[in-house]
Parts: structure tokens; sequence; C-alpha cells
């Protein structure tokens, strides 16, 4: 009878997990905004991954601004950061209007303010910063290139799995971190919140290898489930000069990221 009921468990284990999906047809998404790259989503409750161009899916790249899901979290808990409402204020370097102002945690991270950001690292310092990178197993870990620049310019690197791996320990708390950074930074992520769903999310815009390396991670709560996303766009350096490419692959990260979402059926139309 015990074999009976082991069976029957089992049986209903393998049902709920279905086979990885391989979707090459997502590269028209990518083909009309004249990039390439890579796309995941994790299913949560049916356990199973979508990728596009799965090749990629453990290839490390720079995180850019990604990392200001953690280096929030970080600065949060070593007390840097009281709260969201902490502000740093300006340091008066003009770098253009949307970051030239006071920021707090909020602002900073929606608009994606790397000078705040990097006045947050170096308040938290060299040897704390590599400590919580190691309990947090963010990336490969790598912190040098300076405090203010290692996750832009320096040795920080993230494959996409990495970053789905990140988000899911975020999401389920199971991150290094108190209750209480953790319900401060999760707020702070939403993009989108509707009736039906929300979006929780960073976007990443840096340079790899003559590539420009664009991102868009985070994770849809929607269906009474969680899925979780890491778009991956890159665009030779040569055609960044040109304006209208360099906004096309500004928006490219999301653009796809959400085309995909709806193809899936994650998000409605």
């Amino acid at each position: 009878m015990r074999l009976f009921f082991t069976i029957i468990i089992l049986a209903s284990v393998v049902a709920c997990h279905k086979k990885d999906e391989v979707r090459e047809d997502f590269q028209q998404y990518y083909d009309e905004y004249e990039v390439s790259g890579s796309f995941v989503l994790y299913n949560l409750n049916e356990d199973y991954y979508v990728f596009y161009n799965q090749e990629q899916f453990n290839t490390p790249y720079t995180p850019a601004s990604t990392f200001k899901i953690c280096n929030s979290l970080i600065g949060v808990e070593t007390g840097v950061i009281p709260d969201e409402n902490y502000i740093i204020p300006w340091d008066s370097v003009k770098r253009n209007p949307v970051w030239d102002k006071d920021h707090d945690l909020k602002t900073a991270y929606q608009n994606s303010t790397v000078w705040y950001y990097q006045e947050l690292a170096r308040r938290v310092g060299g040897e704390q910063m590599k400590a919580w990178l190691d309990k947090a197993e963010y990336g490969n870990r790598d912190t040098s290139g300076g405090i203010d620049l290692f996750w832009l310019t320096g040795g920080l690197r993230i494959t996409p799995k990495q970053q789905i791996d990140f988000l899911r320990k975020l999401q389920a708390n199971e991150l290094p971190f108190s209750q209480r950074t953790i319900d401060i930074v999760k707020p702070i992520m939403v993009q989108r919140d509707t009736l039906n769903y929300v979006v929780r999310a960073k976007t990443g815009w840096g340079f790899q290898d003559d590539k420009e390396i664009g991102w868009y991670v985070g994770y849809v709560e929607a269906n009474h489930n969680v899925y979780f996303f890491a778009t991956l766009t890159q665009m030779d350096s040569k055609y960044i000069e040109d304006p209208e490419k360099a906004n096309k692959f500004n928006d490219s990260r999301k653009a796809i990221t959400y085309s995909i979402l709806k193809d899936l059926k994650v998000i409605p139309h």
C-alpha cells in the first residue's frame, strides 16, 4: 500500500513538470530592434524554462545597473541606507536632467541614478561589499575595478542563469538579508502594478567586448504563479554613435520582454 501511494505521488510530481521549451521564433522580436541576444523565463509552478538562444544561458556578462537590486539590499542591510526614503544630496555634477537632483532610494532605483548607487557603494566599503556578494552568491562575486565601478566597468560578471537564480531566492525570501531589508527593496522594484499582474524588474546597459550589453531582469506575479525572466540584448558598439540606433537599443530591452511575455500569455495583450 505504501509503495502504491509513493508511485501516485511521484506520478503527480512528474505530471506537474513540463519539458523545457526552446523558442527560436522569438528572434522576430530581436530582429525588430536590430539587436541580438537571448531570453529565458522560468515558470515556478510548473518548474520549467523557456529559452531563446539557450547558448547564452551560462555566459557571463557585466550586470551594469541590474546590480542595483543587490546594491539596494546591501545598502539597507548594512544601515548605509536606513530606508527607502533616505536622500543622498546631488553632488552638483551635471549628467542628465533626470539624475541632476537629490534622490532617495526609490527614485534612484526607478531612474537608474548611477551616482546615487556609486555613493552608496563607497559608503558600504570594499570589505563589506565583497562579504555580502559572497554571502548572496551574486554572479562571480568579483569587486575588482573600484568600489564605485566594479559592476559597471570592473570585474563583476553574471550569467542569465545566475540572474534567474538570484531573483528566485529574492522572491522566496531565501537571500541572506533580513526580512525588513527584503520588505523595503521589493516595493521599489515594482515596474508595473495592475489588477492582473505585478512586474518587479530592473534594466541595465553596459559595455563588454566591443558590444553594448542591455538587460531587463525581474519577475512577474500573475495567474497565481511567478515567472522569472532575464532578457539580454546586444549591439556592436560602433552603431551606438547613431542616436536613432542608440534609442532603439535602449527601448529594445523592455519592448522585447513584454512582447515575449504577451506571446507566452504570462501577461494579457
